[in-house]
């Protein structure tokens, strides 16, 4: 990390944590944040849901929800970038405060509950984005909606046109009841009405399903049926969690979901068991806890084809994408292997 940009993770943390976001959002499209540019190597270069990736780091949803700095994360180092959550109207989210810094626990705890300007402002930034980068937009639901499966489809067919891909977004903890739509019945009628939306496009992309780390033996099992039967292109996980276990902050007691350091493990043993049950049927995104080039390599090895992280960037900073990525490519090295996808799933045995 530069000099410049450790001074001004420094003085954000003297901020409210939202308040600090939006000006990090602000210095990105001032142009005031250092970018290294495209990160790449013939290692490092991959091809997840048909998405010819420069590198398998991605940047995770919730970082840019409105879809505001696409021209500078494109140059940040990130292989993929994923904006949102978009809701088919806009909404304000829950009250303030709702994002809390652990800073022993380098984690964060979040209850925002999708906020973001809707999809029409939304796809209206979408539509100038740069192009040689990699863009998808996860997919929410209004929290007042009679209609929450349909709100999926609604976001998809109004942004599609601008997007490379799109994801499910139905394991956020902070929407009431939104998980029970992980449940095999509802997530079957869910996916099939999103699927058959993408499969109208003029021009079809890929679907993600983004799924929570709480969930049992059974539960992931269900899922990984699901996600085989309706034809979902990858399924990312995991998102935040609900669980407490082992925090020291102050705000640890704070509702919402969890992201950060401690849900590495967690997350990571719900991808190595997704992994087990498709078996390479499904690419898979691995997402939860991960800070260096170390955690990226494990979560690939563990069944992951790209990773994608986001809480970490606030204790470490957006030089964080290229660091990882550069680093991911020398592991790959100097375990002998040519490509991400010769690693994918070679230690997941660990996990299990």
């Amino acid at each position: 990390m530069k000099m410049i940009e450790r001074l001004g993770l420094t003085a954000l943390h003297r901020l409210d944590p939202e308040t600090a976001h939006g000006l990090s959002i602000k210095a990105l499209k001032a142009g005031l944040v250092p970018l290294p540019g495209p990160v790449t190597s013939t290692r490092l270069r991959t091809r997840v849901a048909g998405l010819d990736l420069p590198n398998p780091v991605g940047l995770a949803a919730g970082f840019d929800k409105n879809a505001e700095a696409l021209a500078p994360l494109a140059r940040a180092g990130f292989g993929f970038i994923e904006v949102g959550a978009a809701t088919p109207r806009p909404q304000p989210g829950n009250p303030r405060p709702r994002l809390f810094r652990l800073t022993e626990d380098r984690a964060a705890i979040n209850r925002f509950g999708f906020n973001n300007q809707g999809m029409e402002a939304i796809a209206v930034r979408l539509a100038k984005r740069p192009r040689d980068a990699v863009i998808g937009l996860n997919l929410g639901a209004n929290k007042d909606s009679s209609d929450r499966p349909g709100d999926f489809a609604r976001v998809l067919a109004h942004c599609a046109a601008h997007l490379d891909f799109a994801t499910v977004n139905v394991s956020s903890p902070n929407t009431e009841k939104l998980r029970d739509l992980q449940g095999r019945a509802a997530l079957t009628a869910l996916l099939s009405g999103v699927i058959e939306t993408r499969d109208a496009l003029a021009r079809p992309i890929p679907v993600f399903l983004k799924i929570a780390p709480d969930l049992s033996k059974d539960e992931i099992a269900d899922i990984a049926a699901v996600a085989r039967d309706t034809g979902v292109d990858a399924v990312i996980a995991t998102n935040t969690t609900l669980s407490r276990e082992g925090l020291h902050s102050a705000h640890k007691d704070e509702a919402g979901g969890l992201s950060g350091a401690p849900l590495f493990d967690k997350s990571t043993r719900v991808l190595a068991r997704l992994s087990a049950l498709t078996d390479g049927a499904i690419p898979l995104i691995g997402v939860g806890g991960i800070s260096n080039a170390e955690q990226a390599y494990a979560k690939i090895r563990a069944g992951a084809s790209a990773v994608q992280f986001y809480t970490a960037m606030v204790y470490g900073g957006l030089a964080l994408a290229a660091e990882i990525a550069r680093g991911l490519d020398a592991l790959l090295a100097r375990d002998g292997f040519a490509s991400v996808a010769e690693a994918v799933g070679t230690r997941r045995e660990d996990w299990l």
